[in-house]
């Protein structure tokens, strides 16, 4: 669960902290209601359909111990209608939330990386692969996914799926 303590202040979940964040230091979140309201709204596409949807997605492609033909189909369905939605918001807007990279690209951007656990073909969606590579491009965006791909580890072996998948995770702790 991502969480942050700020001047002693706790906040959980992704969008939360980047909505804090972005108040705090007045940065990648417009100040006009309505270019606020179309980073908002961005930011809950994200964090209603993209992260979910693709979350699954990758599970099962990827980890679900037994291949599941309908749940394969049904995420693989859904992450190309989301991805379908997003190229034709960005041949409109050169970010999602409009004319200025935001916390809603932030929080989208991780989610398009596991694209082949996600059955996406980039040709389909040439805006968004635009979008895409832009944003990996950048420096500070570079060195996330460089830490994130230091601390992460594959899941190989028995133990570690049931922990991240099993019964384990759903133990109080």
């Amino acid at each position: 669960i991502p969480a942050i303590v700020d001047d002693g202040f706790s906040i959980f979940e992704s969008g939360a902290i980047l909505l804090w964040l972005a108040e705090k230091t007045g940065e990648l979140m417009p100040t006009d209601p309505k270019g606020r309201s179309r980073v908002i709204q961005w930011l809950m596409f994200q964090m209603g359909g993209v992260g979910p949807m693709m979350g699954q997605a990758n599970v099962f492609y990827r980890y679900a111990p037994e291949k599941i033909p309908y749940a394969i189909e049904r995420y693989t369905n859904e992450a190309r209608r989301l991805y379908g939605v997003m190229n034709r918001r960005l041949a409109k807007s050169k970010y999602l939330g409009g004319a200025e990279y935001s916390i809603a690209d932030m929080a989208v951007f991780p989610w398009l990386r596991s694209w082949k656990n996600q059955g996406i073909d980039w040709t389909d969606y040439p805006h968004l692969k635009g979008w895409f590579d832009e944003i990996g491009a950048r420096p500070a965006v570079k060195r996330g996914v460089e830490v994130l791909a230091d601390q992460r580890k594959p899941v190989t072996d028995d133990k570690a799926r049931e922990v991240l998948f099993g019964q384990t995770q759903y133990r109080a702790r």
